[in-house]
């Protein structure tokens, strides 16, 4: 099983939709966490409700600091997934281990400020991460090399719908 640490900066939103995906579609080959550089402390509503509308499980999700995965303590992670443009441009916390690190660009949904806006941005950024997740579930990840895996991961962030790293 590959240990997989989604990014964001306020840990409510998109990397939140990304722990969720992975862990619904990737299991037993993958377990997600996610975390942020500068965390929100609670998970956003409207990430609570796509996923619901969409058959995930909302409970037990939390807006932490990625510090929670930096000790000695923390589960060994083996793949670290940024999400937002602001955290892949902001200097990550130092793993142990050798990490492939890449790049999903989602636009932030929490941007939005109408109800209407609000759902249809989650409900786009629920499927722009959904779409990247299937794609990365669907790698034979076992017979890819490093460099092989990290090619990969950074053609996903290219899909459709990615947004550009700071």
């Amino acid at each position: 099983m590959k240990n997989v640490l989604v990014l964001c900066t306020g840990n409510s939103a998109r990397s939140i939709l990304g722990e969720a995906l992975i862990n619904h579609l990737g299991t037993p080959r993958f377990q997600a966490y996610s975390a942020g550089s500068h965390p929100k402390g609670e998970v956003h509503p409207s990430a609570l409700d796509v996923m619901a509308r969409s058959g995930l499980r909302v409970g037990g999700f939390s807006s932490k600091s990625w510090d929670a995965f930096a000790g000695s303590d923390a589960p060994p992670i083996d793949i670290v997934i940024t999400v937002c443009d602001n955290a892949a441009g902001e200097v990550c916390p130092v793993f142990p281990g050798r990490q492939i690190r890449a790049h999903w660009g989602i636009a932030d949904p929490a941007s939005a400020e109408t109800p209407e806006e609000i759902k249809t941005a989650f409900d786009k950024a629920y499927a722009e991460m959904k779409a990247r997740v299937e794609a990365f579930c669907a790698l034979d990840i076992g017979a890819m090399d490093a460099a092989e895996l990290q090619q990969a991961l950074n053609a996903i962030g290219t899909m459709e719908g990615a947004t550009e790293g700071v």
